[in-house]
């Protein structure tokens, strides 16, 4: 009977110590409110309210706050107030947050799980306070509009180009002359436009015509929306699924049934041989494109047995034309023209003896 009583005071004791040991550890140096609980801090109970938890931070702040410290009104000093008054608003700042006080309240019902505390601690500290789907949104938009202004950019460029280009200016002024659109009769009295309105319409009038005629293909060519990156994510499952149909197609019409190319299919094979994307290919002259299909190079013994088929490289002309365009655009040329004309070696200068 002793004996059992003894073993019941010593369980006892043990479950003290334990519980004890428990409730220190739950609190923990460096997470929340370090090693003093902060309902403590604040003076509240754990079943207090939102509302409850204001106001005793309030009224401790207005006690502790460094701008209403008064020397002499308190024990404490300066320095012990102000770290008053952040141990509060710790305190406050971890249980006005319904998912930050859950996670502390957890902290102090499993006090073992040690390593678990500040991993979830430090997560939420260092976790990005926007969200994530936005930033790659606003990411995407801005790319996308760099990408659609660089192609204008480009687009607009090669237009310039072609109207320095003495056959497309002249076949598009004989074209603007065969519509009538060059060869309105002049305005007199108050509607009598000057020189330079007319050359201005006439210059407008000419761009318009090379835009809607010339087909300009590449990387020079007009900007499509559908080709910026965002419509190309939004179109994505779209584009997945219709080319995912091509190729059951493709593998149904010539795998399984046999059936002839026609001749699209050959420049696609032509193409894929040639590792050339379809604008580049589209870029190609006619001619070109018609001798690959006169040399059946869609058979691929036949584009092996070619390596000579190489995209013809442009003639001295049109290098020079490139150039004559780079030359014209590049703004460190500009500067040099200018510099050869009022400081350049040809003009006569006269020096001291």
């Amino acid at each position: 009977m002793a004996a059992s009583i003894e073993l019941r005071l010593t369980l006892s004791v043990c479950l003290v110590f334990i519980s004890g040991f428990s409730s220190v550890s739950a609190l923990i140096e460096g997470l929340y409110c370090g090693t003093q609980s902060c309902y403590d801090v604040l003076g509240v109970s754990r079943d207090a309210g939102k509302a409850e938890i204001g106001r005793a931070y309030r009224q401790l702040a207005r006690r502790y706050h460094p701008d209403r410290y008064q020397p002499g009104e308190s024990d404490d000093s300066r320095e012990t107030a102000q770290q008053k008054f952040l141990l509060v608003a710790t305190a406050y700042e971890t249980l006005k947050d319904e998912e930050l006080r859950k996670d502390y309240d957890y902290m102090l019902e499993h006090p073992e799980k040690y390593y678990s505390h500040y991993y979830t601690y430090y997560r939420r500290r260092l976790a990005p306070k926007v969200d994530v789907r936005i930033v790659i949104l606003v990411t995407i938009c801005a790319v996308s509009l760099f990408q659609y202004y660089s192609w204008w950019s480009s687009y607009t460029e090669a237009i310039n180009y072609l109207m320095t280009v003495p056959k497309y200016r002249i076949q598009a002024t004989e074209l603007a002359k065969q519509q009538g659109l060059l060869n309105k009769t002049k305005e007199k009295g108050k509607n009598r436009r000057s020189k330079e309105e007319i050359r201005e319409e006439e210059e407008q009038i000419i761009r318009d015509i090379i835009k809607n005629k010339i087909d300009i293909k590449g990387g020079y060519q007009k900007p499509n929306i559908s080709d910026i990156l965002l419509c190309k994510i939004i179109l994505f499952p779209y584009h997945l699924c219709t080319y995912v149909a091509w190729n059951c197609s493709w593998f149904y019409r010539f795998t399984i049934r046999g059936e002839e190319y026609g001749d699209e299919e050959k420049l696609y094979i032509i193409r894929r041989y040639m590792k050339m994307s379809q604008a580049q290919f589209d870029s190609l002259d006619n001619s070109l494109v018609e001798t690959f299909l006169k040399q059946q190079l869609w058979i691929k013994e036949n584009y092996e047995a070619k390596p000579e088929v190489i995209i013809p490289r442009p003639t001295e002309e049109e290098q020079e034309e490139e150039m004559k365009m780079k030359m014209a655009t590049d703004p460190r040329w500009k500067r040099y023209r200018r510099w050869m004309k009022s400081e350049g070696p040809g003009r006569i200068t006269f020096a001291d003896d």
